[in-house]
């Protein structure tokens, strides 16, 4: 069993409804954008991660107000973040912001973030 030192959170609107395969998609949009950020921005981190299995978590809050005070609080501390908007193809309105990625970062500094967030 891997201990995990680093992580990657993507947090998801509860208030969108959207279905499984939406926002599956949705959330792989949110890891790929700060895990190339990360390689590009933050190459320590992203390489522990990488080495470590990639872990990636995926949180749930009630609305986009929450989602804009996670982003804050993660780029204070210096965390990479991916705000994902949709293109308007299938089910919400183009624009229509639906995750937040933030990270990798040490497991730690992300739980000062999210940690209280549950689960989707």
């Amino acid at each position: 069993m891997v201990d995990f030192k680093y992580k990657l959170v993507v947090v998801t609107r509860q208030d969108l409804k959207l279905s499984a395969g939406k926002l599956a998609a949705q959330v792989a949009h949110a890891a790929v954008t700060c895990a190339l950020q990360a390689k590009k921005h933050d190459p320590d981190n992203f390489k522990e991660w990488y080495a470590e299995g990639q872990r990636k978590v995926v949180l749930k809050v009630p609305d986009l107000r929450t989602f804009y005070e996670l982003k804050v609080r993660a780029e204070d501390d210096g965390i990479i973040t991916s705000l994902i908007s949709d293109a308007g193809m299938t089910e919400i309105p183009a624009g229509t912001v639906t995750v937040l990625g933030i990270g990798p970062a040490s497991e730690p500094r992300i739980d000062r973030i999210t940690g209280k967030l549950p689960l989707l």
